[in-house]
């Protein structure tokens, strides 16, 4: 009984009683994206980071390596790896370096690999590219 009454409350969270806005199903991705992260041994550090030069979707960091995502949600996965152009690259990357040099990243990850991946979702597929891209000097 006391787990029916915990699927049915976690089904009820998960599929929505009405279409989401586009605002509500990018956090539904980015969550759904940072909960497939954490499942893979990552600790996410930040979400949804704000800078004055771009927005950073997920940081996590797992063995040394702290990685920038990028979350894109689309009707079909091609279409939403084919979303990363290369000025959201370069946009993001921006937004890395400010996370780095401004004292918002704690001075033990000051020496840590950085990556950049994409973890594409379409509906409950996802796909996670991992290194998509690499930092622009």
């Amino acid at each position: 009984m006391f787990l029916k009454r915990i699927y049915s409350c976690l089904w009820q969270s998960v599929v929505p009683r009405k279409p989401l806005t586009n605002y509500a199903r990018g956090i539904w991705a980015e969550r759904y994206a940072a909960l497939y992260l954490f499942f893979k041994g990552f600790r996410i550090l930040a979400t949804r980071f704000k800078t004055p030069v771009g927005e950073i979707d997920l940081i996590a960091v797992r063995n040394n390596v702290m990685v920038f995502v990028e979350v894109k949600s689309r009707t079909s996965l091609d279409s939403a790896r084919a979303a990363i152009a290369e000025r959201s690259q370069y946009r993001i990357s921006r937004a890395a370096q400010y996370f780095l040099s401004k004292n918002h990243c704690p001075a033990a990850y000051k020496n840590y690999t950085l990556r950049f991946d994409v973890i594409a979702l379409s509906k409950w597929k996802l796909a996670h590219i991992p290194n998509a891209w690499m930092i622009a000097s």
